[in-house]
């Protein structure tokens, strides 16, 4: 026998039963009326919700009313449903409409704000340029290296197309040059014997992935970075020498252009950020080595020491003198302070053969030198000759770079090899084998001497002693044409024909 509540003479959902009058109710009915009137409806007498005794029952099913067992009934059960269901799918339809038309509207408005960024971007960077070119020149600007702008006022007075007379290598300039090497291959044997504790390890560094990419260093109306360097006491300072005939300095820590260099008349194809101050060399196929201060976006020194395009540069370690090679089959020695040609060697061995690429031993007393037939030379400074030569490969040497051990040399050409160079035994002892084709602009031995960056087709990190490939790095879309680590390899940077500047780390 089924319960009926005695309000509403139905079965309860949830029955409740009065101890006051025994009977039972709808939970949700006597609630009502015990809030409105206070006492049993039956009995009459006082009642509280807190009294009610709740009943147990097994769920029951209610039957259908009789207005549903008829075919009308159902079939008027089912349009209802229908029409219920049309009014619900004809209000998602006019949500749908209102959100794709915000959205709409909302990447309009993003559209606009990146046209708006990029506009300003160029203008900013336009304004740059313009306050560069601006800026006063030679005799006005500020000097704080205490370097002399000789080579300017020559230009300026069209006279400095012509090559620069050689001065000599003075007994005081060979002195100060013993003194420096002497000084470095101390403090490299005491390095040698430990690792710097803040050095990445191998483990790390295989880790690296990319952190950065910066493409507005220079023009893309030219596409290209040609060369790249980092300064030595500020690795957050990064150079860089485009096709657009221009040199960038960039803060990769603020992420941005510290100055923007103009002078050359054509590409900057090698660039060199001194160690200790901020000032730059740069060279380039107009025949011309500028001398920058960085502070004040101007050239202090032009050096005319060759009659065709500059190949290579390195800096003395002294800091104050950079060797520069040419196609003109020349090397030449020059003081940066003074704009002076010190000297001016050809290989007589190799007549007509240009020089590809230059890079001074740790040491500073020798410098090794690469060629368009596909030779490594090394020379002697203070004496001016070449006292060793490594052949092997074929092609025009087209990298080179001594580890700080002073040990090794790692050369390399288009042949799609590195070649590992014993400096003791003056013989090749590693040659690492790239895929064939594979092209390589630039190689970079790290600070301690223990890892080997190669750039070309990709970007690739070697562990030195070992030569095992510990990465390999394939973010550029074309041709990477410089690689450089920064202190004790915390990170990687390398510049490419893409017309980025990529940094890698943890």
């Amino acid at each position: 026998m089924a319960l009926c509540c005695a309000i509403s003479n139905e079965v309860p959902e949830n029955p409740v039963i009065s101890p006051v009058s025994g009977s039972i109710f709808e939970r949700r009915l006597i609630e009502k009326y015990i809030a409105e009137n206070g006492v049993d409806p039956i009995s009459g007498k006082e009642l509280t919700t807190e009294m009610l005794i709740e009943i147990k029952t097994t769920p029951i099913v209610k039957p259908k009313p009789p207005s549903a067992t008829s075919i009308p009934a159902i079939l008027k059960a089912l349009q209802d449903e229908w029409d219920a269901v049309m009014l619900h799918s004809f209000t998602l339809r006019q949500q749908l409409q209102t959100a794709r038309q915000e959205l709409s509207h909302a990447l309009y408005q993003h559209d606009a704000a990146c046209r708006v960024i990029a506009r300003l971007t160029k203008e900013v960077t336009a304004a740059r340029e313009a306050l560069a070119t601006l800026k006063p020149q030679a005799g006005i600007t500020p000097n704080p290296a205490g370097i002399s702008q000789p080579a300017i006022a020559m230009e300026a007075a069209g006279v400095a197309n012509q090559p620069t007379e050689q001065a000599g290598m003075t007994p005081e300039v060979i002195q100060k040059l013993q003194d420096k090497a002497t000084v470095l291959t101390q403090e490299r044997k005491k390095r040698g014997r430990t690792v710097p504790e803040d050095l990445v390890s191998s483990e790390s560094l295989r880790n690296y992935r990319t952190l950065a990419s910066h493409p507005g260093l220079h023009s893309a109306s030219i596409p290209g970075i040609l060369s790249l360097d980092i300064h030595s006491a500020d690795t957050s300072k990064i150079l860089t020498g485009g096709a657009d005939k221009n040199a960038a300095v960039f803060n990769k820590d603020t992420e941005q252009v510290v100055a923007i260099l103009k002078g050359h008349t054509k590409k900057v194809t090698r660039v060199v950020y001194h160690p200790e101050e901020d000032v730059v060399i740069t060279g380039s196929p107009d025949t011309s080595i500028r001398v920058w201060n960085v502070s004040t976006s101007q050239a202090m020194q032009m050096l005319r020491a060759h009659e065709g395009p500059v190949t290579g540069l390195s800096l003395h370690p002294t800091g104050d003198y950079i060797l520069s090679t040419s196609t003109d089959q020349h090397w030449a020695f020059s003081d940066i302070r003074s704009g002076r040609l010190l000297t001016k060697v050809a290989d007589q061995a190799s007549s007509g053969i240009a020089l590809t690429t230059a890079q001074f031993h740790p040491d500073g007393l020798i410098f090794g030198t690469g060629t368009s037939d596909s030779l490594v030379k090394i020379w002697d400074l203070k004496e001016q000759s070449n006292v060793a030569n490594f052949p092997g490969h074929s092609g025009p040497v087209t990298a080179l770079s001594f580890s700080e051990n002073g040990y090794y040399l790692a050369t390399a050409a288009d042949d799609a090899c590195v070649k590992l160079w014993d400096l003791r035994k003056l013989k090749n002892f590693k040659t690492l084998q790239m895929d064939e084709g594979y092209e390589i602009r630039d190689l970079c031995f790290d600070r301690s001497g223990t890892y080997l960056a190669v750039a070309g087709t990709d970007v690739r990190v070697y562990l030195c002693k070992q030569w095992q490939e510990l990465k390999v790095f394939n973010d550029h879309t074309a041709m990477a044409t410089g690689v450089r680590f920064g202190r004790h390899a915390q990170y990687l940077a390398s510049t490419s024909m893409d017309r980025t500047l990529k940094l890698y780390g943890l």
